[in-house]
């Protein structure tokens, strides 16, 4: 199956399924919005990272594919430094570099053990998941966590399904029933981590984020006999712990905010 037709299904399945029970609920005013142009923005660059990820995941195991989507966080502060102006210290700036590091071991430039195309495919994912999750900090400050997600997928069907008559296949039942879980799943998905980073602090809702590479280890063992490369439990934790000093950094300075008033990030 073509990754465009993949990213199509996985939006288009949960739509019927939110109209659905918003109408049997009577509270399909939940999807009003004002901002429809920030969340056809938001859909726009989340599509490109689904696009990134579904490609690195096509070439890369599953373990390397999870670790390369954590430098989210190493992205964030680039941007945050270099496009947005905002003060970035040396704590950030040195976790960045670690972080980074332990790209450059799992990758392994000049004597790969992986395409070299699906480990920029996975850092990419890693870019626009931060840029991405920028905007959905945004738009949950006015949007609730399902009218995000509705317009995500509204937006996200739209755009992939003009490569559909170029792309589309016949399937199975059985493939037809792997692409409805695809769906569903995703959408709960959406929808909890829309309302952690709605309602959680950041720090916490990052490093929960973090319990995907044990379950994408054990995942690729049960389906595939395969285990992460040693370079991957290397440069893992230097990716993990870049993300986590990221995190207790911008928490601890939200927190001398609230208290003083003065904001201080290093």
């Amino acid at each position: 199956m073509a990754v465009s037709e993949v990213m199509f299904w996985r939006q288009f399945v949960s739509l019927p399924v939110m109209l659905g029970w918003l109408a049997w609920r009577g509270e399909l005013s939940r999807l009003r919005t004002e901002r429809i142009f920030i969340h056809a923005r938001r859909s726009a660059l989340g599509m490109s990272g689904l696009t990134f990820n579904f490609l690195a995941l096509t070439m890369l195991p599953l373990a390397e594919w999870t670790a390369l989507t954590f430098t989210a966080p190493l992205f964030t502060v680039i941007i945050s430094g270099l496009i947005l102006r905002h003060h970035v210290g040396p704590w950030r700036w040195t976790a960045v570099l670690f972080g980074f590091a332990g790209v450059l071991v799992i990758a392994q430039p000049g004597h790969s053990h992986m395409p070299m195309l699906g480990a920029i495919a996975g850092l990419l994912a890693g870019l626009f998941g931060a840029i991405v999750t920028i905007q959905v900090k945004d738009l949950s400050r006015t949007e609730e966590s399902l009218t995000v997600v509705f317009y995500f997928a509204v937006f996200g069907s739209l755009f992939t399904a003009v490569f559909l008559p170029f792309t589309a296949t016949s399937h199975t039942l059985w493939q037809w029933g792997l692409i409805v879980a695809m769906g569903l799943v995703g959408m709960v998905g959406q929808i909890f981590l829309t309302a952690a980073l709605r309602f959680g602090a950041m720090a916490s809702v990052v490093v929960m984020d973090y319990s995907q590479l044990i379950w994408a280890s054990l995942f690729g063992w049960l389906l595939t006999s395969q285990l992460p490369l040693s370079t991957t439990w290397l440069g893992a934790p230097l990716i993990v712990a870049a993300g986590v000093v990221i995190t207790w950094r911008e928490e601890r300075a939200r927190r001398i905010m609230a208290r003083t008033g003065v904001l201080e990030i290093q």
